[in-house]
């Protein structure tokens, strides 16, 4: 059970607070716009029927003078179904006529406004009655004060007042328990996280985190932390495999190159010709080793997206026109059948232009390195799909071998003989996943073609772009 103090400083419960004020300031505001609808409207009446009180006895006292006033007045206040009250004073403060016995005593408001308690009891339910009423001077020093009852009315405002805050207590008090049962839920979900990030950092990296299948905004967080769980799993088996693989390939081109040189201090010749042949097979193994640390570090810098910030519109056509320009030649010198296939126009593509040649280049490579003499080529650029193609007539690869092809390192048994570190494709997978591009492995019947679809230019790539492979 998640303690109290926790479950308050989360946000979800913070953010059940903040909709609580909100919801009880609309509230409050709502009820406050129907009490003076209600409450003024009803004023405004009493107000009404005074005015036109006052301006009818002043009319009596006009025209018929005190003794028509207070018969007036007292006819008036006779009546028993009525709510006026009256109060004519003389002078010297002695009633003349009307049901109130004195003149109130509370100070007048504006324009001579007196709202006062008539009565401790004979309202509503035994409530005070009370009354509002105007007074004022006639000539002559006479006092006049007409007024209405206002028990209804002050116990219909005391029932409103006492009803807002009933309603603001309760839709606070629902609101905190909303905001309470809301954060725990959260909060269960979120510690669940917390629970199986736990495990991670401790090792089990075979632990995902749970999920609902809500679809909600924890959900899709759960299913983004295992997507990146499983990259991350996949990253350190393909770094503990690249680093038993460069143990591996590694040691034979090193063993060589201790082993020749250390041939050349044990032979005893005075031929400057035997050592200068020592030195550059040593420096041709050398250079075999940098090739191979040098396409590693290209692949993890891609691999990575490190080379993403360098992406920019490039041209598929001019790109794969440099490549045939320097790969035709050696193909010819081989005797090999070399073709391109590109279009004059403009392929428009985005991303890192290096990356991409360097790509081109490998499968060109690959492609005269164990075609055989006699065979052939093709370098095509499909202009409205974005796509480079290279085919040749070699040996192919074997369907169920594709997907192995692109890892690093691998070399299937045919090209063992042939030099090379087995980096070649992985390279190009990694810049094909760089680019949010799709890499094909196919038959050209016979031999293998393969296939890189860049996205529209208008989408661009990236590191974050997922990468297909169709059949390898």
């Amino acid at each position: 059970m998640t303690p109290f103090p926790k479950l308050l400083r989360t946000t979800t419960f913070r953010l059940a607070l903040l909709y609580l004020g909100m919801f009880g300031a609309s509230v409050t505001v709502i009820l406050w716009v129907v009490w003076r609808t209600t409450a003024g409207f009803m004023e405004q009446q009493v107000a009404d029927a005074i005015a036109a009180d006052i301006a009818l006895l002043r009319q009596e006292y006009q025209f018929g003078g005190l003794p028509r006033l207070i018969a007036t007045v007292r006819d008036r206040s006779n009546d028993p179904h009525t709510n006026a009250m009256y109060l004519v004073l003389s002078p010297h403060g002695v009633p003349l006529a009307g049901n109130l016995s004195g003149w109130p005593k509370v100070m007048p408001e504006q324009e001579g406004w007196m709202h006062f308690q008539v009565a401790p009891s004979g309202g509503p339910h035994g409530q005070p009655a009370t009354a509002s009423a105007q007074g004022f001077v006639l000539p002559g020093g006479l006092k006049l004060l007409v007024g209405r009852d206002m028990s209804v009315l002050d116990t219909l405002r005391h029932r409103m007042v006492a009803s807002l805050g009933w309603v603001v207590a309760v839709t606070g008090a629902l609101g905190v328990a909303g905001g309470l049962l809301l954060s725990r839920r959260a909060l269960a979900r979120i510690e669940a996280i917390n629970r199986t990030t736990r495990r991670i950092i401790d090792g089990d990296l075979a632990d995902r985190v749970p999920r609902t299948g809500s679809g909600d905004e924890i959900d899709r967080l759960a299913a983004n932390l295992n997507t990146m769980l499983d990259q991350i799993v996949r990253l350190m088996e393909g770094m503990r495999h690249v680093s038993e693989s460069v143990a591996h390939d590694l040691r034979t081109p090193l063993t060589r190159l201790r082993s020749r040189l250390e041939l050349v201090l044990i032979e005893d010749t005075d031929d400057p010709e035997v050592y200068r042949t020592a030195l550059q097979e040593t420096i041709g193994e050398a250079d075999a080793l940098l090739a191979t640390f040098r396409a590693l570090l290209s692949i993890a810098e891609a691999e990575a997206g490190g080379r993403a910030a360098d992406f920019q519109p490039v041209d598929l056509a001019a790109i794969a026109r440099t490549a045939a320009d320097l790969y035709e030649p050696v193909a010819e010198e081989k005797g090999l059948t070399f073709t391109a296939d590109v279009p004059d126009a403009p392929v428009p593509a985005r991303g890192n232009p290096q990356l991409l040649s360097q790509a081109l280049a490998n499968l060109l490579d690959n492609a005269i390195k164990y075609t055989p003499a006699g065979g052939r080529i093709a370098l095509r650029v499909d202009g409205a799909a974005g796509r480079l193609e290279v085919a040749d007539s070699g040996p192919g690869i074997p369907a169920d071998l594709r997907e192995r092809v692109l890892e690093r390192f691998v070399r299937l048994d045919d090209a063992r003989a042939t030099p090379g570190n087995g980096l070649g494709l992985a390279l190009v997978d990694a810049v094909a996943r760089l680019h949010g591009a799709r890499l094909e492995l196919g038959d050209a019947a016979p031999g293998l073609s393969i296939a890189l679809t860049l996205p529209p230019a208008a989408e661009g790539g990236g590191p974050s772009a997922p990468a297909s492979r169709a059949g390898g």
